[in-house]
């Protein structure tokens, strides 16, 4: 008698959920890709500078976290976020305790790099994220003044900044080009920005505007491992 092995069972990774996230930045976008995580984008209409006014005690770090929060909540309410995880991120500067967000105008640009050159602060990047899945009841949120008023996790990562001595005709050049108009803090680690930089303490993913490691242990939190994404591109 013959007997015929049996056919070996090909076990499909379970589908992981849509992630969503809630900016339009180029360089975010850029990071998830790079670390293998599909997503769509779809952008809230938050009014940065009035959440940040409307907690005027907020440390640079709790303001991070609270506009993250803020365009995690606007991106999660609407129906198109349904059955999805909605990440919300934002970056605020520091220097002298001072949270600088973005310039918006050349003069303040102008003004705020050459405050900070030859200095180092810290660059605060506040990630949010809420499971909008059904049946999937988001944690306790963490790490701001008022955590718990609202569905979802937060996070924060920071890393020290330290600037070379710019030239004013170099922060003007560097102004010309419009980049540091709308980043917070007037530059940037992976632009034109980077040449001002002499050295990152942490995580420098943090700087770019989302750091892929807190995204990694946030996605924990709600039962998705970022490694399901990889597994299930292999299964196609």
């Amino acid at each position: 008698m013959t007997v015929h092995a049996a056919p070996r069972a090909h076990h499909l990774q379970p589908h992981p959920p849509t992630l969503i996230l809630a900016s339009k930045s180029p360089a975010r976008t850029k990071l998830l890709e790079e670390a293998g995580i599909p997503h769509r984008v779809l952008v809230s209409d938050v009014d940065e500078e009035a959440v940040a006014a409307g907690h005027p005690d907020a440390t640079p770090a709790e303001t991070a976290l609270l506009l993250a929060r803020a365009k995690a909540e606007a991106v999660a309410a609407l129906p198109a976020a349904t059955g999805a995880l909605v990440l919300g991120c934002d970056s605020v500067f520091e220097l002298d305790g001072q949270a600088l967000g973005k310039p918006y105008t050349a003069e303040v640009a102008r003004e705020r790099l050459a405050a900070m050159s030859g200095r180092a602060g810290v660059l605060h990047t506040g990630h949010w994220l809420i499971d909008v899945r059904g049946g999937h009841e988001p944690g306790p949120a963490a790490g701001t003044h008022d955590a718990g008023a609202a569905p979802g996790r937060g996070q924060l990562a920071s890393a020290g900044v330290e600037f070379s001595e710019m030239q004013e005709a170099e922060i003007g050049a560097y102004v010309a080009t419009g980049e540091p108009l709308h980043c917070a803090g007037s530059f940037t680690i992976d632009g034109l920005g980077g040449a001002f930089l002499n050295r990152v303490d942490g995580d420098p993913h943090a700087v770019v505007g989302l750091s892929v490691s807190t995204l990694r242990a946030l996605l924990a939190t709600a039962g998705v491992r970022l490694t399901d994404w990889w597994a299930a591109a292999v299964d196609r």
